[in-house]
């Protein structure tokens, strides 16, 4: 693996765990699952917006955070239909890592 793909892994990964803690933090806030859905939603719309173009740094980032949150929401609604009250996210393995 090249240098500048393991600063890719490591930013992805530590954004993405950040994001996770971030996300446990508001639920036990008391977000609910149609609140993150609806940060997701604006997460979206961020990401269509690079029309000048965030460089290879905040993409990464953009999209570890991306990936957080789809992953966060599954792991939620998955706990939920299973009568579990903790989302406990596993890190899904990225391509390429």
């Amino acid at each position: 693996m090249s240098s500048s793909q393991d600063w890719q892994n490591i930013k992805y990964t530590e954004t993405f765990d950040a994001e996770i803690r971030g996300l446990d933090l508001r639920r036990a806030a008391g977000c609910s699952v149609s609140d993150i859905e609806g940060t997701l939603k604006h997460l979206y719309v961020l990401d269509g917006a690079d029309q000048g173009g965030r460089g290879s740094v905040q993409d990464t980032i953009m999209a570890a955070t991306i990936a957080a949150y789809e992953h966060y929401i599954s792991c939620w609604k998955t706990a939920t239909a299973a009568g579990q009250k903790s989302v406990s996210p596993l890190r899904p393995t990225r391509p390429g890592v």
